[in-house]
């Protein structure tokens, strides 16, 4: 899973950024600091492989990964090169989803490019650049179906569909808001719009509106509104926060977001509504050798899933051997989990389902 994270300028994205990936990217109080986009993997935190790391004592430990780009903040005109936009938007195209930082706080020490705090009006200025863009993209794209149509009429339908989306795109509404059926939802996704992908707002707070309660904050609520709207999630955060606990230990940062009435950090959190609003799951897989967690598109069959480790175990599936990992654990091994009859053979047509634990067979 790839995250883009976008922004005005100082909002605190690559605060957020440095501390979600611990990368140490350039973070300073003026536009454009960062230039070249940083990217930064992270772990997928799992208690369950964690468990099964305690079970196993394997050779290998993979977690599933997250990768984050950050890129710079973005300012009106980007989608025609102010700020080096173009180049900027072009770095989040081949992303799964955009992590949209919106500043929610005030610091007078901190300047904002456009001289106050308000997120509907800096959403907005985002939302248009990303627009414009896709405008761009769009139009070539029915261009190129026109060409087509001189040779084949059958082209006509993919004119008319991203006319539709272009109409959508000049109402100043994004792409994801055009009604597809399952044909032209292929054809969307086809072109990397940006308006097309999944959203998340990261609400950046202060640290002072977790102590005293984030839905005392009317930023935070204005925020939610135009995320409804838009079908997006949204992720209350302290940048800095996240900033602070990074250095600590374990214990020390369970007491620290304890005393703020929170069980997980931001980065936990963040991770968690990403494969929420992208539909994915983990299924694990287990063994002296290693233990690995692997993301899947949830209503994933057994097959397709095999196919994430190597596409012989797709193509020569036999069938999954598989057990829930609560019965696992509750059994203390999987020889015993066998012996009570809690390991099911699976074939084909099987949905894998969030904490499989599987051995696939298969013949090539």
């Amino acid at each position: 899973m790839k995250l883009g994270i976008v922004g005005l300028p100082n909002v605190g994205k690559s605060t957020l950024f440095n501390a979600i990936t611990n990368a140490g990217a350039q973070s300073a109080n003026y536009p454009f600091c960062t230039i070249e986009p940083n990217v930064g993997v992270v772990a997928v935190p799992d208690k369950r492989l964690d468990k099964l790391a305690e079970m196993y004592d394997p050779d290998k430990y993979t977690p599933a990964t997250i990768e984050f780009v950050d890129i710079a903040g973005l300012v009106k005109g980007a989608s025609k090169g102010e700020g080096l936009g173009n180049k900027f938007l072009s770095n989040i195209r081949e992303c799964d989803a955009i992590v949209h930082v919106v500043r929610c706080f005030d610091n007078d020490d901190i300047i904002h490019v456009e001289g106050s705090v308000d997120p509907a009006r800096d959403i907005e200025t985002i939302d248009l650049e990303l627009i414009l863009s896709d405008v761009e993209m769009v139009q070539r794209r029915i261009d190129k179906a026109q060409k087509m149509v001189k040779g084949d009429k059958k082209f006509q339908s993919q004119v008319d569909f991203f006319k539709r989306v272009l109409d959508t795109l000049n109402e100043g509404k994004p792409a994801r808001a055009v009604e597809c059926d399952d044909d032209e939802k292929a054809l969307l996704s086809e072109v990397a719009l940006l308006t097309n992908k999944p959203v998340i707002f990261a609400a950046n707070m202060s640290e002072d509106d977790f102590a005293n309660g984030i839905e005392s904050n009317e930023r935070l609520k204005r925020v939610r509104e135009i995320a409804a709207e838009q079908n997006a999630g949204v992720l209350p955060i302290c940048a800095e926060m996240e900033a602070e606990i990074v250095g600590m230990d374990k214990e020390e940062k369970e007491m620290f977001l304890s005393d703020l009435g929170l069980e997980q950090s931001g980065l936990d959190r963040l991770i968690s509504e990403c494969y929420t609003l992208l539909g994915l799951i983990s299924y694990l897989t287990a063994g002296k050798p290693e233990v690995r967690a692997w993301t899947i598109k949830n209503g994933t069959k057994a097959p397709q899933a095999a196919g994430k480790i190597h596409t012989d175990f797709e193509r020569g599936f036999i069938r999954a051997e598989v057990i829930a990992f609560d019965d696992l654990i509750a059994c203390g091994s999987m020889t015993a989990a066998k012996e009570k009859g809690l390991v099911r053979s699976e074939g084909k047509e099987y949905v894998m389902k969030d904490g499989d634990v599987v051995l696939f067979r298969f013949n090539v």
